[in-house]
């Protein structure tokens, strides 16, 4: 990925909504967000089955926010992505975040189509670390 797109993503600490966040600290959803929590990012934790996480209050869903968001970071399985996708595209979200692993191709489409930017099968935690290490 080019510096010119992390530097997009990264700088001016954008307010990343994560869904499927877990309550679990083992989990790499709790790891990653843990980790963007310590270097200084705003989290909005986004689990329908929590009232909170991380010190947090935790949202069923990104509609349930009420608050601006830059970035949703996605931890969720593929099949599910494209209601979410729809949701942010509806809120105004400008970057959608899969994770490792997640790929979602009709989703990716309809969010480019509106104008965000897309970033599939990659861990924002090794993005970010790949960023502070190259800027």
């Amino acid at each position: 990925m080019p510096i010119r797109v992390l530097q997009s993503i990264f700088t001016g600490r954008p307010t990343i909504a994560v869904v499927g966040l877990s309550p679990k600290k083992n989990r790499p959803s709790h790891q990653v967000a843990r980790y963007l929590l310590d270097v200084g990012y705003t989290i909005i934790p986004v689990n329908p089955g929590q009232d909170g996480i991380l010190g947090l209050p935790c949202y069923p869903d990104l509609l349930s926010i009420g608050e601006s968001i830059d970035v949703v970071d996605i931890f969720r399985r593929a099949d599910q992505v494209l209601p979410i996708v729809q949701d942010a595209v509806s809120l105004g979200v400008k970057v959608i975040w899969m994770q490792q692993g997640i790929v979602n191709e009709e989703a990716a489409e309809l969010a480019r189509r509106a104008g965000l930017l897309v970033v599939m099968d990659r861990c924002i935690k090794i993005e970010h670390g790949r960023f502070v290490a190259e800027y």
